[in-house]
């Protein structure tokens, strides 16, 4: 089901960053008191967890489960309360992004290097909102995003030949070092990430389980069912998949 709101003061032209807060604003309504929350990486998350943040400050009482150390140490500055999945196992709510959105609402994260974490907490979680702006959404996964893959540092060339059979050529993250040259990007659970080039996935559910059974694949970005609902931040107002 499709449907959208509309608000006056939203008409016009939004560059990219405000069709981010708009959807991350909204999704953050759906927070009571008394909640576990899960708190999703990426720049559109960040948004969310401002708000989260203003209504912490005005008397809001919920413990927030980060799914990064970025997204930690965003919620620790804000003063909201944080705890493990050992002390609570089960989270009523997630907030999360994501890098492309299909119309079955089937989705590729990983953009964040947070993709495991996400993935854990997502499978603790009753409900799953999952916040974009319009570019992030397609009618085929894989024709937006590449598909990160986050693999142990043992034998990586092993592994990332044994990916590229399946979809065809994958790139090694890379991220700045400290004197300015490209290394592997590390991610938070100490592995390396493949972004991995497919013309399309139209059978996302396969993919994923196929990446997952090649050794030393930790896990793959691709979420199938998963998500409750998808709030997407668009020049005329929200737009909701769900």
């Amino acid at each position: 089901m499709i449907s959208r709101h509309f608000s006056g003061k939203l008409i016009g032209i939004m560059n990219t960053e405000n069709l981010k807060k708009i959807a991350a604003e909204k999704a953050t309504e759906s927070v009571k008191s008394g909640m576990i929350v899960g708190l999703g990486t990426g720049s559109t998350v960040y948004y969310a967890l401002l708000k989260l943040g203003d209504r912490v400050r005005a008397g809001l009482d919920i413990v927030g489960i980060p799914t990064s150390a970025g997204t930690e140490e965003i919620a620790i500055a804000q003063q909201i309360p944080l705890t493990t999945l050992a002390s609570h196992p089960t989270i009523d709510l997630t907030i999360d992004g994501a890098d492309e959105v299909d119309v079955h609402l089937n989705l590729i994260k990983g953009g964040g290097a947070a993709l495991v974490r996400e993935k854990i907490i997502a499978n603790a979680s009753k409900r799953i909102l999952i916040v974009v702006d319009e570019n992030k959404v397609s009618s085929v996964l894989g024709t937006i995003f590449p598909l990160p893959v986050e693999i142990v540092q043992f034998g990586c060339e092993a592994t990332q030949t044994e990916v590229n059979r399946i979809c065809g050529r994958s790139t090694l993250r890379l991220a700045p070092s400290q004197d300015g040259n490209q290394q592997p990007l590390i991610t938070d659970n100490g592995n390396y990430i493949l972004d991995c080039h497919f013309d399309s996935i139209p059978a996302p559910e396969q993919v994923e389980l196929q990446l997952n059974n090649i050794p030393g694949v930790v896990e793959n970005g691709i979420f199938v069912n998963r998500a409750d609902k998808i709030i997407i931040g668009t020049p005329s107002g929200i737009r909701y998949m769900e």
